[in-house]
């Protein structure tokens, strides 16, 4: 009888460059996907909010439980308002100038949600500032400056120049913060002293503060307000869709 024989063991060998070179490419992978995920977090020793909100991948909404019953007054104080003051629904924007997620917000979702809720009349939208100091060292110049712009009624051109040039004034300091207000025609001496002043320091931090207190970890963080006080709030720049089905429940 013939025994049938045992089947050869075969092996495969790689070259150490070529294990590397395999490793270092799934590493990357890795990394990239996580960024996209949510995978990494930036958080200080006291678990404050020093890290920006990462979107999820395919839209899963960064939604939290509701505060409950909110005044809109409390909330909003005498901060930057876009929309028709009678709107039905207030939504509060605790924004940092310097976070790239913030200004993802800003050219991606932010013009869907002015067009069809904030011209509507169906929502206005408030700005108030949380910038990340510990990761973002011109966010609070940024802030203060915003709050200069506010005092002449060009806020909101401002917002967006900074958001625009993001890249450029956060590695220029407050030169660049003073050379869009001269581009936006604001008077030169009047936003300078303000800024030099730090004349809004004070109001920056209660809005820091606020933000802290509403449950805000990381930028951007949005609470929106009913006229009877419900809420709904989302923490990143999550895409529109998830702002749709905020302001659906509330209105």
């Amino acid at each position: 009888m013939e025994e049938q024989k045992p089947q050869e063991e075969k092996t495969i060998t790689f070259k150490k460059s070529t294990v590397w070179m395999i490793f270092t490419f799934v590493f990357l992978g890795l990394f990239i996907i996580s960024l996209f995920t949510g995978g990494f977090g930036i958080k200080d020793n006291n678990q404050g909010p020093t890290g920006a909100a990462i979107v999820p991948t395919g839209g899963s909404p960064t939604q939290e439980p509701s505060l409950g019953k909110v005044e809109v007054k409390e909330i909003m104080e005498d901060d930057p308002v876009l929309g028709e003051k009678d709107a039905p629904i207030t939504l509060i924007e605790f924004s940092d100038f310097q976070c790239p997620f913030c200004q993802r917000f800003v050219t991606q979702t932010l013009g869907q949600i002015k067009t069809n809720y904030i011209d509507t009349g169906k929502v206005k939208m408030v700005y108030r500032d949380f910038p990340l100091e510990s990761i973002h060292p011109q966010a609070r110049p940024a802030a203060e400056a915003g709050e200069c712009a506010d005092e002449q009624g060009k806020f909101w051109e401002y917002h967006d120049k900074l958001f625009e040039n993001q890249q450029i004034w956060a590695s220029s300091g407050k030169e660049e913060l003073k050379k869009y207000a001269e581009e936006l025609g604001l008077d030169s001496d009047k936003f300078n002293d303000c800024l030099d002043s730090s004349k809004y320091k004070d109001e920056v931090t209660k809005d820091l503060a606020d933000a802290q207190k509403y449950g805000g970890r990381g930028t951007p963080f949005f609470v929106l307000v009913n006229e009877d006080g419900e809420t709904q709030v989302i923490s990143g720049a999550v895409p529109f869709a998830n702002f749709e089905a905020a302001i659906k429940a509330l209105l």
